[in-house]
């Protein structure tokens, strides 16, 4: 019988999840979990968020039950993945600590994602240390579960890069294949991001574009309505455009009818097929899609407790694994002093 495979991804709690998240890997780490094929490790990165929300814990703290509620809704089980807390496993803090040895300061400022997200962040010269270094910490996560596959987005594979040297280096230098080489797992083309409400290239909570999973049915046919369509169109028997129109984005993504959707566009490009019309339609499709998972969270809200202990069960699972990989890391390196 061959070994599963082991799957580590996850999320920083700083906010609800919303449709992006759902389109790009939550949709995704469902199935994987129910090939039955894979280990699956889902972290709820609240150290990660630290790194750029030191001065508001609060939000961290507050986020990190709703992302929980959130992976739950959309059908990720804990009796087939183990979902835990960062901060809760103490061996990643010294994995970290010695693939920092391993890394260069200027390798770190040549990471392609993190040099976006500083300029996102404006920190100027003002650069956390634990944001700059946190790709090490990544590493760290990924090798802590020896995981071999690792669902993420396209604008994630340097970070999987930068874990893949640590692990090389490691290997190499203290001469034991400890550590595993991760690979990316990256959803079908044009899926990965989907464009915010407002038609900007990305979907985000600071932008107020989003609709969130947690939204009533009443709020996404609001946020439906008021989407961003095409703005040369201002007549209903005037030919549309198609590209560009987030609305058909959205319909491509989220309706299973394709032929229905190839119908609206021809329609819509013809001429003689209002934005209202099509945004109602879109609204009935979002409506099916994102109802039973509202209804699921609604029902794990109800017992918080019962999360939290889910959360509880899955850190220490998770710790009994990180604890034995750093127990190898300590004895490749010769840290093992008292060892009888």
């Amino acid at each position: 019988m061959t070994a599963k495979k082991v799957i580590l991804t996850g999320d920083r709690p700083t906010g609800k999840l919303h449709i992006g998240h759902y389109v790009g890997s939550l949709k995704n780490r469902v199935q994987l979990q129910n090939t039955g094929n894979y280990d699956t490790f889902i972290m709820i990165a609240d150290m990660q968020a630290l790194t750029d929300n030191a001065r508001d814990p609060e939000k961290i703290r507050n986020s990190l039950i709703q992302v929980a509620l959130d992976y739950l809704a959309v059908g990720i089980d804990p009796a087939k993945s183990t979902i835990f807390v960062q901060s809760q496993i103490p061996a990643l803090s010294e994995l970290t600590q010695h693939y920092m040895n391993l890394v260069s300061v200027s390798r770190l400022e040549r990471n392609p994602t993190v040099k976006t997200e500083i300029k996102q962040k404006a920190f100027g010269q003002s650069i956390p240390a634990g944001f700059l270094t946190y790709p090490v910490s990544q590493a760290a996560d990924i090798t802590a579960f020896k995981a071999d596959t690792v669902p993420v987005g396209d604008d994630q594979e340097p970070m999987l890069e930068q874990t893949r040297e640590i692990v090389r280096s490691f290997n190499n230098i203290y001469g034991k294949d400890v550590l595993v080489e991760p690979e990316g797992y990256f959803p079908p083309k044009g899926m990965g991001r989907i464009p915010g409400l407002d038609g900007n290239a990305k979907m985000s909570k600071s932008l107020n574009n989003a609709i969130y999973l947690a939204d009533d049915a009443d709020t996404i046919q609001k946020k439906v309505m008021s989407m961003y369509t095409d703005p040369q169109h201002i007549r209903v028997e005037d030919p549309g455009h198609i590209e560009g129109n987030t609305v058909f984005t959205y319909l491509d993504i989220f309706d299973p009818d394709k032929e229905k959707v190839q119908e609206l566009k021809d329609h819509y490009q013809a001429g003689g097929l209002g934005d209202v019309k099509i945004k109602r339609y879109l609204n009935e499709v979002l409506q099916a899609e994102l109802k039973p998972i509202r209804e699921r969270r609604e029902s794990y809200a109800a017992d918080l407790a019962g999360v939290y202990q889910i959360l509880e069960e899955g850190s220490q699972k998770a710790n009994a694994i990180a604890n034995q990989t750093l127990s190898e890391v300590r004895e490749a390196i010769g840290l093992n002093y008292f060892k009888k």
